[in-house]
């Protein structure tokens, strides 16, 4: 009995018994329907197997959505639990697992997919490629993703999730205070999902240095391009920190070494350095694309360039920098000394004045702008106020003295919060109704769209501002309950209201997405919004090769510069194109390490060793694989392009 004991649950209850119903059924509905309808073949030919970059997109964003409402479910129950005083809705050990997964699904299995699929369907098309450098890889990034995410997911159902917080900071996370598997998830899920955004780093920086079309410059690179470039590079340097550090963290727990412990030579500070070196570059990781998406959307409705375009690429690289430079304010409390602590809060100060640029530029752009309130242009608007006050925030927990009065308090909660949903959820779903007809072929319905703007916008000052204030007066963050006398329940009460309205603005977004599917009309062109870059030069939705003809440009506006000054995008005539083939080995490999990490967290060695040698097994066979890719003729060409309105250029 003793094997099948370590996959229990810890601490069962209701709701986790009705998660296991629900996933059962889940599952058993999904495959019901695969087969009654018979998309088994249709599902492994274009989407199981698929390498490109589109699709693989449209599945990282298909992801990123279900993980944004896994957590936040996990968000609304903590909201819940802390509603009243002295609530008994979770116990202390079911909401620390709680806040522990929010956090990470959140960062790692919601913001990152998000903007990788916004980066993986826009970027190629932005320069002119055909897809991304190392198409194969790309899939491979995007199937680790995906199997880690499952991974991380089955915990709550299996063996228990991680309690030790989003940080996961030893020696809380040693297996003296977190004897149970939980913590073993979170370090081999996490370490499968580096791996594969580390690839995407890796794919987008080559792609975007190497594929650019003819008279594409770097410095004619549309400004979600040098976002995406910037973040990418930032992920090189900053993801093998973590992979470093979760891998001594396995370590640790599975075979009794001591890098993180408090006896035996360890350094439980340590963790909290290698941790933040990464952590604190991951903010801009996914601030940086938002931030680009802001300066596309923007310039769009604003009916203008951007401006200053230099300052704007300038301030990435140096916010890029800074990013690296700045890690120990997450920790002034724990007695680094005075001397450390003023230079990173100099430089975490520093690090506001290229961000405060950006906000400048934004607005100096908007200036005499003919300004279309679209539903992207809505989310942009809301965010700079919203933004700006999070990032103020920032600048007063950067101030190592006060920060002995913020840490560890909702204060804290708050500004994380108010830089992030504004930051990046904003930017997110402005990127995602923008580019939407260009993915789908339609457009979603602009009412509907704004009034979810709104709902969020209102849902996340009416949820957080009063963390201010019950932080100021020494609510702790991660308690589970408090006493009546504290006074924190008005203000508690007002931040589960701002979470219920939350959750409205995300549940009419899936019901905009269902609504317009349905009766949101086909015939949009290929440039709905009238926008200036290059990706809507071509059709809506985009043909498997994106571009008839590779196209040339001289600015970061190409297609503008088509509409308005009568530059010829597309000269010369149709050629034959070479594509990448489709190849299962990708998701084959990335279940077998589904299969690895699963074992490596339960200690199940012989189970783990066969699945290391199908791993290898799968490199092998790509090794030796002789596989050219195919041709689309001229004929081809010219019947989709026929087909699909008329060839463009």
């Amino acid at each position: 009995m003793e094997f099948f004991e370590r996959f229990a649950i810890p601490h069962p209850s209701p709701a986790i018994y009705a998660s296991m119903v629900a996933i059962g059924l889940t599952v058993i509905a999904i495959i019901a329907g695969l087969t009654y309808f018979k998309k088994w073949g249709y599902i492994w030919r274009e989407w199981l197997t698929t390498v490109d970059h589109k699709r693989i997109g449209i599945m990282y964003l298909i992801s990123a959505l279900l993980m944004l409402f896994r957590g936040g479910v996990d968000a609304i129950m903590m909201r819940s639990q802390l509603a009243v005083p002295g609530n008994t809705l979770l116990d202390a050990q079911h909401y620390n697992e709680i806040f522990t997964t929010h956090g990470i699904v959140m960062i790692l299995f919601m913001a990152m997919p998000f903007i990788i699929a916004l980066m993986n369907f826009v970027v190629p098309l932005q320069i002119g490629a055909r897809d991304v450098a190392f198409p194969r890889l790309n899939a491979l990034s995007f199937w680790l993703f995906f199997f880690a995410a499952m991974l991380f997911n089955i915990s709550f159902v299996v063996g228990g999730s991680p309690d030790a917080g989003w940080t996961s900071y030893f020696p809380l996370a040693g297996n003296e205070h977190s004897p149970h598997v939980g913590t073993n998830y979170y370090m081999i899920a996490i370490q499968i999902a580096g791996l594969g955004t580390l690839m995407t780093g890796i794919n987008f920086i080559v792609t975007i240095l190497k594929m650019r079309a003819p008279g594409m410059t770097l410095m004619k690179m549309p400004m979600f391009t040098w976002s995406a470039l910037i973040t990418n590079v930032i992920i090189v340097f900053a993801f093998p920190v973590l992979t470093i550090a979760l891998a001594m963290g396995t370590m640790d727990r599975l075979f009794g070494t001591h890098f993180f412990s408090i006896d035996n030579g360890g350094m439980d500070m340590l963790w909290a350095n290698l941790f933040w070196v990464w952590g604190h570059p991951e903010v801009y990781i996914l601030i940086l694309p938002a931030f680009g998406i802001y300066s596309e959307v923007i310039s769009t409705f604003a009916r203008r360039n951007l401006y200053g375009y230099k300052s704007m690429v300038a301030s990435m690289v140096i916010i890029s920098l800074f990013s690296f430079l700045v890690w120990v304010h997450h920790f002034f409390t724990m007695g680094q000394g005075a001397f450390v602590n003023s230079i990173f809060s100099v430089t975490t100060m520093a690090i506001a004045v290229p961000t405060g640029i950006k906000i400048f530029n934004w607005l100096f752009t908007l200036w005499k702008g003919k300004i279309v309130m679209t539903t992207p242009m809505l989310y942009s608007m809301l965010f700079i106020p919203i933004f700006t006050i999070g990032g103020v925030t920032g600048v007063m927990l950067g101030m190592s003295a006060a920060d002995y009065q913020y840490h560890n308090t909702m204060f804290l909660v708050a500004h994380f919060h108010l830089v992030i949903i504004p930051g990046v959820v904003f930017a997110m779903l402005a990127g995602l109704t923008y580019w939407w007809p260009k993915m789908f072929g339609f457009m979603l319905n602009e009412r509907i769209g704004k009034w979810a703007a709104w709902l969020i916008a209102v849902g996340t000052c009416v949820a957080f501002f009063p963390m201010f204030i019950s932080g100021l007066d020494g609510q702790a963050r991660r308690m589970y309950t408090y006493s009546e006398a504290t006074g924190f329940g008005f203000w508690n009460m007002l931040s589960f209201i701002g979470a219920g309205i939350l959750a409205i603005g995300f549940v009419l977004i899936v019901y905009n997405i269902y609504y317009s599917t349905r009766y949101a009309t086909r015939d949009i062109g290929a440039d709905p919004w009238d926008a200036r870059t290059l990706e809507w030069a071509t059709h809506s939705p985009v043909p498997e090769y994106n571009f008839a003809i590779t196209p040339e440009v001289n600015s970061s506006e190409a297609l503008w510069d088509e509409k308005k000054k009568g530059h010829k995008l597309f000269k010369g005539s149709y050629q034959e194109i070479h594509m990448p083939s489709k190849s299962g080995v990708p998701f084959i490999m990335s279940a077998i390490f589904f299969v690895f990490g699963f074992a490596m967290i339960f200690s199940l060695w012989i189970l783990a060793i066969v699945s290391l040698l199908g791993i290898f097994a799968c490199l092998i066979h790509r090794s030796f694989e002789q596989d050219h890719g195919y041709h689309i003729s001229v004929k081809e060409i010219e019947e989709t392009e026929a087909k699909m309105g008329g060839a463009k250029g």
